[in-house]
């Protein structure tokens, strides 16, 4: 069993592969490899096509708990490369995302392109609605909040606004696109990859704004029986502007949501000190994580 692979206290109780799994064997693009030792499954590795078939992003890489610290994920992980080289020899680059700092031989591999900071709260859906109009009374302290037009983008108006010049060239990090640990270049190739995600759009202005971003839809994770996790990536160096945006996607959520929510949502460094400030609260919502960094690491194929 594939699932087998995944302790429950993997990542803090947040592994996605549950949720993912199934669908990952359906995705257009996608190339899942799994590693068998007598007859057992013992790894699994997974690879999107991405920029229009130039970029493999590496995905999923799980090794069996017992067997950990063998070689195993670097022979799957050399395997999955070589058999992109033959099959697909169009791709130049390999793309991945890192929850923490790379080690020196990661970096003697590959490039760091781009960063963001995560920011995660926990909370019930209870708590949720108190923490939103506790937020709600402190934004005019951030900003003039009549300065804003905050609007949620039907999809046409998030792919043009996502690969204007204006954004890519001043909100986004590195000219990448992230969602959900899924690095993209802003090209017209990637925007089906971003249709499938069923993601929430929202920006603080439709044109030229200071702040876009992107929530997923929440799926289970093994933190508790009703534990759901959501990913928010915000592309901004506002601080008003992205606490703007941060709680519109609070906002726009509360109404569907139930059961015990786990948020990360992702910033410019230079935004995470503020923004957490923001959230402190008195509405018995607790952060997750602290200071916890996300890396884009890229390499010539």
């Amino acid at each position: 069993m594939v699932l087998n692979l995944c302790s429950s206290d993997d990542y803090s109780g947040m592994d996605y592969m549950a949720a993912k799994f199934q669908h990952w064997l359906q995705e257009p693009g996608r190339l899942v490899f799994i590693a068998r030792m007598n007859n057992r499954v013992v790894a699994l590795e997974s690879a999107l096509l991405v920029d229009g078939g130039q970029t493999v992003v590496h995905q999923g890489l799980r090794v069996a708990p017992d067997l950990r610290r063998r070689g195993i994920a670097g022979a799957i992980q050399r395997h999955v490369t070589d058999y992109v080289r033959h099959h697909y020899p169009e791709v130049s680059a390999v793309r991945l995302a890192r929850g923490n700092q790379p080690s020196p031989q990661t970096l003697a591999k590959y490039r760091i392109i781009a960063k963001e900071v995560s920011h995660t709260v926990k909370t019930t859906v209870t708590d949720l609605g108190p923490f939103v109009a506790e937020l709600q009374s402190r934004l005019p302290c951030q900003t003039n909040s009549s300065s804003h037009s905050l609007v949620i983008l039907d999809q046409q108006q998030a792919e043009m606004l996502i690969l204007s010049d204006h954004v890519v060239s001043n909100l986004l990090p590195n000219k990448t696109i992230i969602n959900d640990w899924e690095p993209l270049k802003p090209v017209q190739a990637n925007l089906e990859v971003l249709r499938r995600r069923g993601l929430t759009w929202i920006a603080d202005h439709e044109l030229e704004p200071s702040a876009v971003s992107l929530c997923t839809t929440p799926y289970a994770v093994p933190y508790r029986h009703d534990a759901l996790h959501l990913h928010i990536n915000i592309f901004g160096h506002s601080l008003a502007s992205v606490c703007a945006v941060f709680l519109a996607q609070l906002e726009a959520l509360l109404p569907s949501l139930q059961g015990y929510l786990i948020f990360y949502t992702y910033v410019d460094p230079e935004v995470w000190p503020g923004l957490r400030q923001f959230c402190q609260n008195n509405a018995n919502v607790s952060f997750f994580k602290d200071y916890w960094e996300e890396v884009i690491l890229e390499a010539d194929l």
